[in-house]
């Protein structure tokens, strides 16, 4: 089978699973959406690598990370290779100056891993015609000149209205959730400041 590579393109909070996100994955060079939910921790691991942020101490995908550069060994690609009553399964394509393996993965934590090593994620026709949704042509037209991914969204929780607060308070919150390591609320946070300036 032919393999399709995907890209990031959204990071939501699910609207189907509370206390969930769903990760967008979209075809390079193409119309199909593959969304996959996933939980807060893992996605917190993806935003955090997406954003390029520095936790005060590796989380659990970048000590994996840390863990297999020590040892040599390098992620090529992962593969999203099947679907079966609802979940994805995948493999991590990883290999070593002696051997190349493929070892089995939750999708999730292979996303985060992904990320981190800036590999390829691909999947088959077979997955993305089940579980795909096709988009319109003018959404693809809304991506960035750049090719960036659309902005991670996420909602804050609590009754917090990032709008009505003060660029103060904005910091001040800021720096508390990054305190409880909030990195999916700290990205809202500092979208918000951002847009003011």
């Amino acid at each position: 089978m032919k393999k399709i590579e995907l890209e990031i393109v959204a990071l939501s909070h699910s609207i189907t699973q509370t206390h969930s996100y769903a990760v967008v994955l979209g075809e390079v060079n193409g119309l199909r959406r593959l969304p996959i939910v996933i939980g807060g921790f893992e996605a917190q691991a993806i935003a955090v690598a997406l954003e390029r942020m520095q936790p005060s101490r590796p989380l659990t995908h970048d000590l994996m990370k840390n863990f297999m550069l020590a040892f040599n060994v390098d992620l090529h690609e992962i593969v999203i290779n099947d679907l079966q009553e609802g979940i994805f399964y995948s493999k991590l394509v990883c290999s070593s100056e002696a051997d190349t393996v493929e070892i089995d993965s939750r999708t999730s934590d292979a996303l985060a891993l992904a990320v981190r090593f800036g590999c390829p994620i691909f999947t088959y026709d077979n997955i993305l015609d089940s579980a795909g949704i096709l988009m319109e042509d003018d959404d693809k037209k809304k991506k960035s000149a750049s090719g960036a991914p659309t902005p991670i969204t996420t909602e804050t929780g609590g009754s917090d209205n990032l709008k009505s607060m003060s660029l103060e308070e904005l910091n001040t919150l800021l720096n508390e959730v990054l305190e409880q390591e909030d990195y999916i609320r700290a990205i809202a946070i500092r979208d918000e400041i951002a847009a003011r300036k």
